[in-house]
């Protein structure tokens, strides 16, 4: 299993753990997702170190980003580094965070 594998799998745990219905490589019509958290519009790429010391990958993921964005969902890179020391931590904010939009949608569309 490769790292970005391992990890991204550990988060969808902690995440599912949590209560959330959590989605792994997801394709959106242009990429794979790594996670996916479709009630709260969240999209999660667990990346690399490449991720940041690469022009090319920064640029290539901040297109991948608006395209996610033009469909409603917000995209969060996390670094593989973070979730090897914090993924408990990790997990609990993106809990949060994935609930609080899922709330904002329900209330946008008039059902609350």
């Amino acid at each position: 299993m490769s790292k970005p594998a391992y990890y991204a799998n550990l988060l969808k745990k902690y995440l599912q753990n949590l209560g959330l219905k959590v989605d792994e490589e997801v394709w959106d019509g242009y990429k794979h997702i790594d996670l996916s958290i479709d009630s709260g519009k969240l999209d999660i790429e667990v990346d690399g170190v490449q991720h940041l010391t690469n022009p090319i990958q920064i640029v290539t993921d901040l297109k991948r980003s608006e395209y996610s964005r033009d469909d409603g969902y917000e995209t969060i890179h996390i670094h593989n580094m973070d979730l090897k020391h914090d993924a408990k931590d990790i997990a609990k904010a993106v809990a949060k965070v994935a609930e609080k939009r899922e709330e904002d949608f329900s209330i946008m569309a008039g059902n609350k």
